[in-house]
């Protein structure tokens, strides 16, 4: 298990030192000067010359690389040429909002995907209904999906809000930055409550394209272990085949809806960057999105970076929960 362990901990810093790499080399050719762009077009030769310096732009490209590298372990991506502000602060502003609604949009895809994969196994009362409701929405684009939620949820019904992350004022962001817990320890239900009125419709929109692809994979996998011998087995003992499910298959079959549950995190972040615009969230989509016009490469860079890296180690976390759930990955 630790040959195991460490070999997938190896893998991981590789992939993310080749991603950094990725990144050092498209701006390296990006057209756009680093220097001029943040001092401006009438700054001086010698001003110019001495920013480069600072930088360290006029050393060898390994040892620029190098420096690259380890600022970005550090989280330092240097500095956005929009806000003339450390791109870490930005994103220490923005991450929160983003990391709140892709929270609660995988939670709600896992709960949902459950369903799915029992409802469907079982032949519970309703399975079809939830199986059309789970996939037509899932094969809806996610931005038509959100308009249409707007319109029907909030402009017809009047359930949730339009857009935004919450409408109470002085809300507290403090220590982690997420409304619902910082909220719940400040002991501001009102703050709990507004921030799950927001979050329920674009997290649910969010939710639906992984929910299928997971459930998916989880009822392929149950149909075909519970008609296994010690399926049979457990039923002749007597057993119900809820609890056949839970405590004999069901381990037998998460590794495949692992797999796909990390497979569908980068799909999910992608996802929440529409989503933030159709909603007004304030996120790193809102953040991405108002960089990108104006190339601003160290904001683009440092979204990208911590976006790949987030996608790595949850991938790196769901290999090692296969290993620890089917004992025979980790022997192969």
């Amino acid at each position: 298990m630790r040959s195991f362990i460490l070999s997938r901990l190896a893998a991981m810093v590789g992939i993310l030192i080749a991603l950094t790499a990725v990144v050092f080399v498209l701006q390296r050719i990006s057209p756009l000067d680093p220097v001029h762009a943040q001092l401006g077009g009438s700054a001086s030769r010698a001003a110019i010359e001495a920013r480069r310096h600072e930088l360290g732009l006029d050393r060898p490209v390994p040892v620029q690389f190098w420096h690259y590298l380890t600022a970005a372990a550090h989280g330092d991506f240097g500095t956005s040429y929009r806000t003339r502000r450390p791109v870490s602060t930005d994103l220490a502003h923005f991450v929160p909002a983003t990391l709140e609604l892709a929270l609660y949009a995988m939670l709600i895809a896992l709960v949902l995907a459950a369903l799915l994969a029992f409802a469907s196994t079982l032949r519970w009362p309703g399975a079809g209904v939830l199986r059309a409701v789970l996939f037509a929405g899932a094969s809806t684009p996610m931005f038509l999906l959100g308009i249409v939620g707007l319109i029907v949820f909030y402009q017809q019904l009047g359930w949730v809000p339009a857009n935004g992350r919450s409408a109470v004022a002085g809300a507290p962001t403090e220590p982690t930055g997420l409304l619902t817990v910082d909220g719940l320890l400040a002991g501001r239900f009102d703050v709990v409550t507004d921030a799950f009125a927001h979050l329920i419709l674009p997290a649910t929109v969010i939710a639906l394209g992984p929910a299928v692809a997971i459930g998916r994979t989880l009822w392929s996998s149950l149909l075909t272990d519970v008609n296994s011998d010690y399926a049979r087995t457990a039923k002749a003992k007597g057993l119900g085949p809820t609890r056949i499910l839970l405590r004999h298959v069901l381990r037998n079959c998460v590794g495949a809806a692992l797999s796909m549950t990390g497979l569908q995190v980068g799909l999910m972040f992608s996802g929440v960057l529409v989503v933030e615009q159709v909603f007004g969230w304030p996120g790193i989509g809102q953040y991405i999105a108002q960089s990108i016009p104006v190339a601003d490469f160290p904001a683009i860079a440092g979204v990208t970076l911590l976006l790949g890296a987030v996608y790595v180690v949850v991938n790196t976390v769901v290999d090692l929960l296969q290993g620890a759930a089917d004992p025979r990955i980790v022997a192969a």
